[in-house]
């Protein structure tokens, strides 16, 4: 996931794989167009709740926190939204 043509700050590993866990869980938004957006709260369940990271609520906040701060996701009405770096 660390791609030196990114943009965004890179993140610790385990921040990185929650970050894939949501993208796999995210679904794409009705009013835009390839925009893959998920409520934060269900964001939060599908951290807690998957077999593939072990995490408790304050890492699951402290993951949505760090990858909202480095642009990772945007928020839209208590809707996470992925955002995609420009090339």
């Amino acid at each position: 996931m660390n791609d030196s043509t990114d943009p965004r700050p890179p993140l610790s590993e385990w921040i990185l794989d929650a970050y894939d866990v949501l993208c796999t869980h995210s679904l794409n938004s009705d009013d835009e167009e390839d925009v893959q957006s998920v409520p934060r709260e269900q964001a939060l369940e599908f951290l807690l709740g998957t077999d593939e990271l072990a995490l408790g609520p304050e890492d699951a906040n402290y993951a949505l926190a760090r990858l909202l701060e480095r642009g990772y996701f945007y928020e839209v009405d208590d809707e996470l939204r992925v955002t995609t770096p420009e090339n």
